[in-house]
């Protein structure tokens, strides 16, 4: 065997680090990608009764997302076992208690229920923000991308970025967006018409 050989099979039985950046990403599609890479499915040597997952650092889970109103429809169910123990929590309650709680839970629903489970997602490392310990930073070798587009806000452009961008129209002078109460649009045409008067 190749010294190249060596060293591919070595990295395809090596546990890899990952890290994910949850910032305005989805959590259930961020939840697929990451339980993706816990299984091993993006390895040759996967099977499903085979534990060749990776680890996954996954910060800034403060800022997940949801589409539409998920965050105040979206319910957990939860039973004790009692009598009256049944209990719904809505997304956004879960995810003021523990940031990193909507991922977690959405994350353990798209890993199979078998005895994998528990040793996979002890590799899963959850971190609201992007305070990441030095232990854990320092095994982190590869990134996984992230499944949505993130825009950049208004004031992220620069001025010069701002100025070249194309124009569908220009605002005609003197145009007004709030045009304001009928007295206030009467006092302005009266001055437009003077200003016309007198040039």
């Amino acid at each position: 065997m190749s010294a190249n050989k060596r060293v591919l099979q070595w990295a395809t039985f090596a546990r890899t680090w990952w890290i994910y950046d949850c910032q305005h990403q989805c959590a259930f599609k961020s939840a697929a990608t990451i339980s993706h890479y816990m299984q091993g499915w993006h390895k040759p040597i996967y099977h499903p009764l085979s534990d060749t997952g990776d680890h996954v650092v996954a910060i800034n889970t403060r800022h997940v997302s949801m589409a539409d109103e998920r965050w105040r429809e979206f319910k957990y169910f939860h039973h004790t076992g009692y009598a009256g123990g049944f209990s719904v929590t809505r997304a956004w309650e879960v995810h003021k208690k523990n940031p990193s709680e909507v991922l977690r839970r959405a994350i353990y629903a798209r890993i199979k229920g078998n005895l994998l489970r528990r040793p996979l997602m002890a590799r899963l490392h959850l971190y609201p923000d992007e305070d990441v310990p030095d232990d854990i930073l320092k095994n982190i070798t590869n990134q996984i991308p992230g499944v949505m587009v993130v825009p950049k806000r208004l004031d992220q452009y620069t001025a010069k970025e701002i100025s070249e961008f194309p124009r569908a129209f220009d605002w005609p002078q003197g145009h007004v967006v709030n045009p304001g109460n009928k007295k206030q649009i009467k006092k302005r045409h009266d001055e437009e018409l003077q200003v016309k008067s007198d040039t």
